[in-house]
């Protein structure tokens, strides 16, 4: 794993003026984490998970023996993204006399990712953040865009901020330790950049998918550039999701359904493509989105080995956990909906009965 060679594949930059930030990809780059990072501070809280940890944490830590490192773990899962694990890591920057120009570097997936992201942007008022996820899913969505959060009771994602990093470093050797079914979590999001954004991206996909299903190296790291690519792009447009930035939400209004439903059997990218198949079979039924494509859709979710049914929920569930999404506004739900491969909407969707419809379809498609 840890192999001397390291290679930069390519370096997309997210433009956002005075606070624009380069993502770095590449295979072995964690030993050289100082070039990549060249603005680290003196003090270096790092929080991980036990899992990542193991793998990961000597190589960053061998790489920063110049620094005053403090690691702080938080178990793994979605529920660990709570104000009372946040509380605790500020205990220990508090504890440890630790001032505005430290900084905090996530190692790890969304959820760390996430929570380090809120604990940065608001220990002291925000100091640096650096990212370094080590799952495909964040690699290609959640590390990118500056997206913070922690989950409430009453909802994913409830308490959190827009904070970008300084920079984010992507190696790719880091997928190779990744289960079968987290690392196809991964898969989904990039399907969805194919779907909302570029058609040619989704054409390749489609002629790539074994290969990406394998994790050839050379594959997995054009995926991932093109998708931090589209991302950065969409986030470079919309910092705030006031617009375009929502499109990104493709089949998560559905999916976060499916989460809160069951987050214990249910993994954030497994409840996305579902999510995507449900939006998909809706435009279906509206006949604003032709067979065909929905046909290639559904094709290449179920290549990547991602599940393409929902679970057996009465509509009053889906309704209520729908309607706490952050993207319904005055009551009215705001999905979006693909209308074509490469492009996509969003739309007030008022008639539960279509939206329900389209559940069923996809249960039994």
């Amino acid at each position: 794993m840890h192999n001397s060679t390291q290679q930069i594949d390519q370096v997309v930059t997210v433009g956002l003026d005075e606070r624009s930030y380069p993502i770095v990809i590449g295979h072995g780059l964690l030993a050289q984490l100082e070039q990549h990072f060249p603005k680290l501070p003196k003090q270096i809280l790092i929080i991980s998970n036990p899992t990542v940890a193991e793998l990961y944490l000597p190589a960053v830590e061998q790489a920063l023996t110049h620094h005053q490192l403090v690691v702080h773990l938080i178990g793994d899962g979605e529920h660990y993204k709570s104000l009372q694990h946040y509380t605790e890591v500020m205990d220990t920057l508090i504890a440890r006399g630790f001032n505005r120009d430290c900084a905090i570097v996530a190692l790890g997936g969304g959820v760390v990712g996430d929570l380090a992201g809120f604990v940065a942007a608001t220990y002291q008022r925000g100091v640096a953040f650096y990212q370094i996820p080590t799952t495909l899913l964040a690699q290609v969505d959640s590390s990118v865009g500056g997206k913070t959060a922690v989950n409430h009771p009453g909802g994913k994602n409830l308490i959190g901020a827009f904070y970008q990093p300084q920079a984010v470093l992507i190696d790719s050797n880091c997928l190779l330790t990744l289960t079968d079914r987290d690392y196809a979590c991964g898969l989904a999001e990039i399907i969805k950049y194919g779907i909302i954004y570029d058609t040619d991206f989704f054409v390749w996909l489609e002629q790539h998918a074994d290969d990406l299903v394998a994790r050839d190296r050379t594959m997995v790291s054009y995926a991932i550039a093109r998708s931090c690519q589209i991302k950065a792009a969409i986030v470079a447009a919309d910092e705030t999701e006031q617009g375009v930035r929502a499109l990104l939400n493709l089949g998560h209004t559905f999916g976060h359904a499916i989460e809160a439903h069951d987050y214990q059997q249910w993994r954030h990218g497994e409840a996305v493509a579902v999510g995507i198949i449900i939006a998909t079979q809706f435009m279906l039924q509206q006949q604003q989105l032709s067979t065909s494509d929905a046909t290639r859709i559904t094709g290449l979710i179920r290549r990547c080995g991602l599940p393409t049914k929902p679970p057996a929920m009465p509509l009053e569930s889906w309704q209520s956990y729908m309607q706490r999404d952050k993207k319904v506004k005055a009551g009215q739900l705001r999905l979006v909906l693909p209308t074509a491969i490469g492009a996509a909407e969003l739309r007030v969707v008022s008639d539960w009965t279509s939206v329900y419809q389209a559940i069923q379809a996809a249960s039994h498609d």
